[in-house]
């Protein structure tokens, strides 16, 4: 039997790969307030790695620790809203202070994957996570729902990037709807 820490570390590798066809520098958001990026992300999109292939109901979530790192819990729904929950925590760390906008996210030790805020809206409601290699992309929002026209739009942002579009997944987002919050009767 395969334990949790190589089949991290087989997770992990395809993260660290290698680009034959050189980009120019992906560019990042100029400043990420990390307390305002803290929280739940669903994932309405991604060029997915090979842990998040056949996901439903991905959410992407984070907590900004004491120590300046972001603990990070990723679950998904493997094969269907039904399917088995799958729950990975990788931790990030920022690497660029200035902007806050690079990050390393570490499945495994040492590893610590490429992961850059590439377009993040003034509310905080909708983000763009890239790979400097353009391997791999998620689009992401605060909501399990985005509009066609904002998700044309960012598809057509990570094309500019130098990403094969036709690689993005969308991810089948489905959840209960949130109770009244007004405390009426039906």
């Amino acid at each position: 039997m395969i334990n949790r820490t190589i089949l991290a570390a087989l997770a992990a590798v395809p993260l660290v790969g290698c680009s034959s066809v050189p980009h120019p520098p992906l560019p990042t958001v100029e400043s990420v307030d990390l307390e305002r990026f803290m929280g739940d992300w669903y994932v309405i999109a991604s060029i997915p790695t090979w842990i998040e292939r056949d996901a439903w109901n991905a959410v992407e979530s984070y907590r900004l620790d004491p120590d300046g790192t972001i603990a990070t819990t990723f679950t998904l729904r493997k094969g269907g809203f039904d399917g088995p929950e799958k729950r990975y925590t990788p931790r990030g760390y920022v690497v660029d202070r200035r902007t806050n906008a690079i990050w390393g996210m570490q499945f495994v030790w040492p590893i610590k994957a490429d992961y850059r805020i590439v377009y993040l809206t003034d509310d905080y409601g909708q983000t763009v996570i890239a790979r400097e290699q353009r391997d791999y992309v998620w689009i992401m929002a605060r909501t399990p729902q985005m509009s066609e026209s904002d998700y044309a739009r960012l598809t057509a942002l990570v094309a500019s990037m130098g990403y094969d579009t036709t690689m993005l997944r969308k991810v089948p987002q489905s959840w209960p709807a949130p109770a009244d919050a007004g405390g009426g009767t039906p």
